[in-house]
């Protein structure tokens, strides 16, 4: 009798994103999350420029203080969007001394954060191909990845949000003094928050007490993003972050923190840079010191949340929170939060492996409710258009079209 095969699961971590240190870290902690005697974890880079890597090396994080890619044992690949290769095509450009082979993958599990991965587009791609991948689909990843887009469906949905002005960056560069204008007109009152509108982890949000630092970072922040957000400044709240874990009506919450930062406001190097293990090293509270009552609202609300942008997987929602006056704000939406949250599920008792094992699962059972859909349904509209034209078949709009 043989041994059950391994599932086998592409880790895709890196990308072409401001945010490729942090997913490399996250990358990795997934990786060794998995249990080896059930997964075969297939680790996929994708470097600064975007260019695809697998093999051994790496797996070990310790490799990536030097030049990754010239690591013996480090080949090119890509993911086929054709449903026909389910997986991974190693050396798909292959010359005369090498072949290019393809690696089947089971299940895709993306650790990309930000752009050109937390974003939709990555997403898209594992649905060309019809492979599983966990955390959100396209929609809810696009959707949450845009802060502006965010507030928009949060709002709809009746939950509470800080106001804003959004802008382009042509916008900007057009007319500063008028964006400037409409800014201090919305929001009368400083200190106000500049940020990205699709970027994570900190990256290039500033804190202005007046118009010469509003006008500064909004410079900052047009140099990495096409689309800027600004937003009054809650005064005298906490951030409390909960995670969410599952799908459709099947959504739990983890337990609350509140991160202790040093500054106006949980920057970077705060998340990332005074420990080793990402978002797991900044200093925080867990529980958070809050009313029983007034967390578990929080919770509610954060689930609320994720089922307002059609989430699936996991996802961090982070919250501004007055304890005093309990008014809670929902601040942002993370499907691929540092860390993967792994040290908010331990608090309910669940271990990085459980964690990545619900979510393989997950993902397997969004892929079977995808295969429920009918996508081949075939018309007689090519035998119509090849006997009276294009034209006669746009003059035919409005009448049936006979299914064959």
């Amino acid at each position: 009798m043989s041994a059950k095969r391994k599932t086998a699961v592409g880790v895709i971590f890196g990308g072409r994103s401001v945010e490729h240190d942090v997913s490399v870290v996250t990358g990795h902690q997934v990786m060794r999350a998995f249990d080896p005697e059930r997964y075969e974890v297939v680790p996929v880079y994708i470097n600064r420029d975007g260019r695809w890597y697998t093999g051994e090396p790496l797996l070990e994080l310790k490799n990536f203080k030097d030049e990754i890619t010239s690591y013996k044992g480090v080949m090119s690949a890509v993911i086929s969007p054709s449903v026909e290769h389910h997986g991974l095509i190693i050396n798909p450009t292959s010359g005369r001394f090498e072949r290019s082979r393809i690696k089947r993958l089971d299940v895709v599990f993306p650790a990309v954060h930000g752009s050109h991965g937390e974003d939709g587009t990555l997403q898209g791609l594992f649905e060309l191909a019809d492979i599983p991948y966990v955390g959100c689909g396209v929609l809810a990843s696009a959707v949450a990845n845009d802060k502006i887009m965010t507030k928009i469906v949060l709002s709809q949905q009746g939950l509470p949000i800080v106001e804003g002005v959004s802008f382009s960056r042509a916008e900007w560069q057009e007319a500063p003094d008028k964006v400037i204008g409409h800014i201090t007109h919305e929001l009368p009152q400083y200190p106000l928050f500049i940020k990205p509108a699709t970027l994570g982890s900190s990256i290039g949000i500033g804190r202005a007490n007046d118009e010469t630092m509003l006008r500064a970072y909004i410079e900052v922040a047009a140099n990495l993003d096409r689309l800027i957000l600004v937003e009054n400044a809650v005064t005298g709240c906490v951030e409390i972050n909960c995670a969410v874990m599952g799908s459709g009506l099947d959504v739990r919450a983890s337990v609350l923190e509140q991160p202790v930062s040093w500054e106006e406001f949980l920057t970077y190097e705060e998340k990332y840079l005074r420990g080793g293990e990402g978002m797991k090293s900044a200093e925080r509270l867990i529980p958070a010191p809050l009313e029983p009552d007034l967390a578990e609202q929080i919770r509610q609300m954060a689930i609320r949340a994720f089922r307002a942008v059609d989430g699936r997987g996991t996802a961090r929602i982070d919250f501004l929170v007055r304890p005093e006056e309990r008014t809670i704000y929902v601040n942002e939406l993370n499907t691929m939060p540092g860390s993967l949250a792994f040290y908010l599920w331990q608090e309910d008792g669940l271990s990085p492996q459980q964690v990545v094992d619900k979510l393989v699962e997950f993902a397997r059972e969004a892929h079977a409710e995808k295969r429920r859909s009918t996508y081949n349904y075939q018309t007689n509209l090519l035998e119509v258009a090849a006997q009276r034209g294009l034209k006669g078949v746009k003059g035919a709009k409005g009448r049936a079209i006979r299914p064959v």
